[in-house]
Order: structure tokens, then sequence, then C-alpha cells
């Protein structure tokens, strides 16, 4: 298992090419499995389910279709993605219980700042209740989007992977409809008032790594 760190913004493209290189490898048993993490220039992903009425500002930043599940994310700087290509193969061929490990993985690591982090029925992803708001206009506890997921498999080979907002620019997401989502917001560990630095978060991933996936 490699840990790959990459400390300048990875553009997109850069980034697709190499994570499909080594897909094949790890398929090709040339290479082993690994975590790839990163930053992006500021843009949009489309997933397989993207709508295009849900990309609101098509000017602001460029779009990339991503060939992942899912539908419009927003990558930049100040967010953590962690590019995660694993053998499924010998950690068995289940996508469901893969996407519910990945959300373990964030909660888990959120955690570790004593975040509550939390699942949702028919929303990908994990979300913070923020009591502190006004409550949506059903009397629901307003609720807010930390943490992405988005992965596609080849050969039972899986990448793409997760995104956590450390301290993106929250306004960014105002080009889209963030997963299609309309009637909850984005928010950010710095935006919950934490100040957590992207080195505290990946000393977090790395720990918390091995207690949902195995070393």
């Amino acid at each position: 298992m490699e840990w790959i760190e990459s400390r300048d913004l990875v553009p997109y493209e850069e980034a697709l090419a190499a994570m499909e290189a080594r897909v094949a490898d790890i398929s090709a048993g040339r290479a082993g499995e690994a975590v790839w993490l990163l930053e992006h220039p500021p843009l949009y992903t489309a997933g397989t389910s993207a709508r295009a009425e849900d990309l609101v500002e098509p000017n602001r930043f460029p779009v990339y279709a991503a060939g992942r599940g899912g539908q419009y994310t927003y990558h930049g700087p100040g967010q953590r993605v962690a590019y995660v290509m694993l053998d499924l193969n010998r950690r068995g061929r289940d996508v469901r219980r893969f996407v519910g490990m990945l959300e373990d993985w964030v909660i888990a690591t959120l955690a570790e700042f004593n975040v509550r982090g939390e699942r949702r029925e028919g929303r990908v992803g994990v979300w913070v209740v923020r009591p502190e708001k006004a409550p949506g206009p059903d009397g629901t506890p307003r609720e807010d989007k930390i943490a992405a997921i988005g992965v596609k498999l080849r050969r039972w080979v899986s990448f793409h992977g997760i995104s956590i907002n450390v301290e993106p620019d929250l306004s960014h997401f105002e080009g889209i409809v963030p997963c299609g989502i309309r009637e909850h917001g984005v928010t950010s560990l710095v935006d919950l008032g934490l100040p957590v630095t992207m080195g505290d978060l990946d000393v977090a991933l790395k720990k918390t790594f091995g207690e949902v996936f195995g070393r």
C-alpha cells in the first residue's frame, strides 16, 4: 500500500492520466495499491449522472467529464482529494460495501477532530448537522456537506475516491448544484471553526485508513 502526496496543485487531466496508468498497472500485477493525496486548481467535474441544469455557471471554471459515478462536484485549493486505487478482486467485489467503507473512512477521519460526520439515505457523501443555523422550510435541522465520494471501477480496481473540505473558497461551489442537491449547503473544517491544516488531515486519513480497510 503506497501513499503518494503531491505538494503542488495537480491539473485534473494530468491526475486522470496518472490514475488510469496506475490502475492498469495494478490490474496487470505490475504495481501495488495506492492512495494519492492532492489538491486541484479550481474546476468542476461532471459524473456519469450529471444534469446540464446543475451547472449554474458553465464559464466560471473548467469543466471535466470525470467518468466516475455521481453528479457535479467542485475541486480546488483547500480541499483534500484522496484518489483511492485499490484492488477489489482481493478485497471483495462489492461496490456498495466499498462505497460504505469510503464513507466510514471519512467519518472516522472527521471524528479525529471531534466532528460528527453522518450518512443520509439517498445522498452519497458525508454530512454535518448545523443546529446553529436556521432550520429548513419544513423545520428539519440544517445540514451541510463536508465530503464528496465518487468512484469508478475497471476490472475491479478502483479509482477516483473522496474529497474533504478543509479550507476551500466555499463560494466556488455556487457555480454548480453540488451532487444535484439544492436544499442543503456546503461546509469545511475551517468553516466549522476548527483550525485544521491539510497536514493535520493527512495524518488523520493515514491513521484511520488502516482501521477501515486494513493495512
